[in-house]
């Protein structure tokens, strides 16, 4: 093979993995077909669908009183999960990274829990120990108090399936931090709020807001634990997801593409979110806490 068809054929192959620019279209037009098919597609039919009766129709959904309703408890039980989620991410992210103490193993492995549980499977948890024949429905029942079939099992549940989402983002990142900065800020006579308002928080910023977005979302459009737990009652325990349920159970087919379109809306808003802040996570991140 004479010295221009050498290069030729260099230049037809890729200088990483040396497969041919052939192979790699090949795989660049699976991919996009795929994503066609599986994603682009399903979303151009929800709009199609919720504007398939006009705009009237579509706004006359979304302003129905048990639409409102769903759409005020979502916004509510997202308004107190993702807060508790912060909380608890920040701490647990906290005590791992910057403290050694037993059972720091077995922590870790509650915090992923929510990952290897199914939602259903978490909902039934909830009615077997808040429900009224569970362990502890007697006793709530006797002192008047309402946890499954109302809002504050609903909440609950969205904390329990929600939570892995922040402290993971920040457990990784605080450990490849390390603590010097704050031992620095501690010896120059630094309080530990200002230690952590001023160094730590700064330090964790985007992959806190990273891991809020992901939170945020995933409570907003859970269906699985929370339809066990609602009881889905029209009007008071019904959020979007379980609205979207009922109304296509009910063939009201573009009232129920109509709410669901607002899910997708948050998808997308979500996407280009976590893309903004996937780069600056990563331009902030460490090159070992970068590969988790």
């Amino acid at each position: 093979m004479s010295g221009p068809e050498k290069k030729a054929v260099r230049r037809s192959r890729s200088p990483v993995t040396g497969e041919s620019d052939l192979l790699k279209a090949l795989l660049i037009g699976v991919t996009v077909v795929f994503l066609a098919l599986f994603l682009i597609l399903p979303l151009a039919i929800v709009f199609t669908e919720a504007f398939s009766n006009g705009i009237a129709a579509y706004w006359g959904a979304l302003v129905s009183p048990d639409a409102r309703s769903a759409i005020g408890l979502t916004l509510t039980v997202a308004a107190i999960a993702v807060p508790a989620n912060i909380m608890f991410g920040l701490a647990a992210a906290w005590a791992i990274a910057k403290f050694r103490f037993p059972g720091k193993s077995f922590l870790i492995t509650l915090i992923d829990l929510p990952f290897s549980v199914s939602p259903v499977v978490a909902g039934l948890m909830f009615v077997l120990l808040f429900g009224a024949h569970g362990l502890l429905g007697p006793w709530l029942i006797a002192h008047d108090l309402e946890i499954i079939f109302a809002v504050p099992g609903i909440v609950l549940a969205t904390i329990f399936v929600t939570f892995p989402f922040v402290a993971r983002e920040l457990i990784a990142l605080m450990e490849d931090q390390g603590t010097g900065d704050e031992e620095t800020a501690l010896s120059l006579g630094a309080s530990g709020f200002s230690t952590f308002m001023r160094v730590t928080l700064p330090n964790i910023k985007w992959a806190l807001l990273y891991g809020v977005l992901l939170c945020n979302a995933r409570a907003m459009g859970e269906f699985g634990a929370v339809s066990v737990v609602s009881g889905h009652i029209r009007g008071k325990t019904n959020t979007m997801p379980l609205h979207v349920e009922i109304l296509y159970n009910e063939y009201n087919i573009a009232a129920a593409f109509a709410v669901a379109s607002l899910l997708a809306l948050l998808a997308l808003i979500t996407l280009v979110l976590k893309t903004v802040l996937e780069t600056r996570f990563n331009d902030a991140l460490p090159g070992k806490a970068r590969g988790h």
